[in-house]
């Protein structure tokens, strides 16, 4: 059957008005548009429009059937072919659809009754709105169905598309399994191909190996029977050397008691020449001695009066200085500081006869020990660490049971005192190390101190006045003040004044030497009594001048620190009397450098001043890298250029 095209018997347009083709209305919306649209009509007609039934809702029995015109524009005649699946697939089943006045179905035949119970004429007269309605309606409802017929037909196209690509997704993921299983089966067999080939490899080697070891086996008892015979042979030889060695070990002993007598006949050749020496020297200061002590004698039986300096407040007098008056002044010195000078020299005689008999008597070589603790003397550096690594190293040197204590103690206190009387060395450095070592072993400061006292005698201080009448010579008065004999010729006067200076300046660094933890046991109140002592016992001359120099340059900062204002009473004393003093002298080039050094020394105000060296370095990595033997000192140890006393 056809489609059927339902139309309006009436214009699309009357009056300007268009039929909305709207047909979701509802029944009041509706009568209320149709009542505008006559008014529209009776306003824009030519005639006037006459309604002539009224257009209120009546009961289902009371409504008057209307008929409307079907006007059928095409048909056509499809041939249904139910034999073909693709006709099938796109069959869609009508639907049947009802409208509000009229009911359509699909066959002649139908005997359904109407909603209202009684059917409506087919052809019953209608108004040209309702017909119009009627129609409008009747296509909306087309329309939809041919909407909803072309959604189905979409979604049963979509879907066999659906059905199709699972279908064609199912057959790939077959062959995709099939191809797996197949390469699984592939590797299986290669695997299993892999193990046989490596079990095969595996009792192939241990077959080999098997092989390998009986012949080790076989070689190792052709090895063993030829060792064998080896050391038989070997026994014979090792026997024949044996007898060869002992030959030579007797021949080479007979020669290292040969050798053994000798260095101790050289040794005691050395010994005695080197007790010969001390005896001169003791001799020559005990001469000097029993010249000063009889000049002492006198002194107390002509009774001699004190020396006092005096700064016009306060006065100056350490306990007991006597200015003793034979033919002029012979000793000037403070009667405690001979006393301490003798109890050192007491304790350093002590020691050396103690050690000479521990060298007789031991069987103990101290020249090993001695050579070390010079090596370590010798690399001490202006380098704190340094320092303190050579005094721990020094220290546990003295507590070797192997070597007396007492000597090595007395070849530390000589090696310093040595050190220091050489030029550009690190006399601060050596001073500190000195402080370290005697605040553990306090025998090292008292040898040390006597060795300065030896090497010096304004260290202690004192100072002996030549004398024609007790000296006789001036080779004699020389040697009572420290000359010191080279080759049966007294030194020079430039070298004695160089010794004097290093001297002094060793004493200045060791009293003002302070580190923390550590008590020096020689420190700054000993400085300021050696200080005392001197300017009220000791005249002004060249050698005094230059001690005196050294000592301030050394240790005024640290003096000026602890006593502040007594310190520049001192300067002033010096400065008054002990500069005058010395320009009354006048007349030789080298004091008068001296009186120019004091005078810009106190003018100057350079006790203000650290003296250079006097503030150790911690570290340096360029002094670590160098070894030790040749390590020097820093520029900063270095003596001043300007003192031209000591520098010719």
């Amino acid at each position: 059957m056809g489609a059927v095209r339902l139309e309006v018997r009436c214009p699309k347009s009357v009056g300007g008005v268009v039929i909305d083709p709207q047909p979701d209305w509802g029944f009041d919306t509706l009568l209320s548009e149709l009542s505008s649209i006559e008014d529209k009509l009776n306003a824009s007609a030519p005639f006037p429009f006459t309604k002539t039934k009224s257009r209120e809702v009546s009961s289902a029995k009371s409504v008057e059937r209307r008929a409307f015109v079907m006007r059928i524009d095409e048909i056509e005649d499809v041939e249904e072919d139910y034999e073909e699946e693709s006709h099938d697939q796109l069959m869609v089943a009508g639907r049947r659809f009802a409208c509000d006045d009229f009911y359509i179905s699909d066959s002649d035949d139908s005997e359904v009754e109407l909603p209202c119970g009684a059917p409506y004429p087919l052809m019953d007269k209608v108004g040209l709105v309702e017909g119009a309605l009627l129609e409008l309606t009747h296509e909306h409802q087309l329309s939809v169905t041919e909407v909803v017929r072309n959604q189905v037909l979409a979604l049963e196209t979509d879907l066999m598309d659906e059905n199709k690509k699972f279908i064609y997704a199912l057959n790939r993921v077959k062959k995709y399994t099939e191809a797996r299983q197949e390469i699984e089966r592939k590797q299986d067999m290669q695997y299993q191909r892999e193990i046989a080939e490596a079990l095969d490899n595996h009792l192939t080697a241990i077959q080999r190996d098997h092989e390998h070891k009986s012949q080790i086996e076989e070689r190792r008892i052709r090895d063993d029977a030829a060792i064998e015979e080896a050391k038989r042979r070997e026994k014979a030889l090792q026997e024949e050397k044996l007898r060869q060695e002992k030959a030579r070990l007797e021949a080479e002993r007979k020669r290292a008691e040969e050798a053994k007598a000798a260095a101790v006949e050289a040794d005691r050749k050395a010994a005695k020449e080197a007790a010969e020496k001390v005896a001169k020297e003791d001799s020559a200061r005990a001469a000097a001695a029993a010249v000063v002590a009889s000049a002492v004698a006198i002194g107390r039986q002509t009774g001699a009066s004190s020396v006092v300096v005096n700064d016009g407040s306060r006065k100056f007098r350490p306990d007991g200085v006597k200015e003793v008056l034979q033919a002029g002044n012979i000793l000037k010195c403070a009667e405690s500081a001979i006393k301490l000078e003798e109890r050192r020299q007491q304790i350093y005689k002590e020691v050396a006869i103690k050690n000479e008999e521990l060298r007789l008597g031991s069987n103990t070589d101290p020249l090993n020990h001695g050579a070390k603790i010079r090596r370590l003397v010798k690399t001490i550096t202006g380098l704190k660490d340094n320092v303190r690594t050579k005094a721990e190293q020094l220290v546990e040197i003295f507590f070797d049971s192997s070597c007396p204590q007492s000597i090595s103690v007395a070849i530390f206190a000589e090696k310093i005192v040595d050190q220091c009387l050489t030029p550009n060395k690190a006399t601060f450095a050596y001073a500190l190390a000195a402080v370290l070592v005697s605040s553990r072993v306090p025998l090292a400061m008292d040898l040390l101190l006597a060795q300065l006292n030896r090497a010096c005698i304004y260290t202690v201080p004192k100072h002996i006045t030549y004398s024609k009448t007790l000296f006789g010579t001036k080779e004699a008065y020389r040697q009572a003040i420290g000359y010191k004999e080279e080759d049966g010729v007294l030194e020079s006067e430039e070298k004695y004044v160089k010794r004097v200076d290093s001297c002094m300046r060793l004493y200045g660094a060791l009293v003002q030497t302070e580190d923390g933890g550590v008590q020096n046991k020689h420190g700054l109140t000993e400085g300021w009594a050696w200080l005392a002592r001197f300017l009220n016992a000791l005249p002004a001359n060249l050698y005094t001048g230059v001690a005196l120099l050294a000592f301030l340059e050394m240790a005024g900062f640290a003096l000026y620190r602890r006593y502040k204002a007594q310190f520049k009473k001192l300067l002033n004393i010096i400065y008054r009397d002990f500069l005058s003093a010395l320009k009354q002298r006048r007349g030789d080039a080298k004091l008068t450098i001296v009186i120019t050094s004091i005078q810009s020394y106190i003018e100057s105000n350079k006790f203000l001043e650290e003296p250079e060296g006097r503030s150790l370095q911690s570290s340096s990595l360029s002094r670590e890298c160098a070894p030790d033997e040749y390590a020097q000192a820093p520029s900063s140890y270095h003596r001043p250029s300007n003192r031209g006393f000591y520098q010719y």
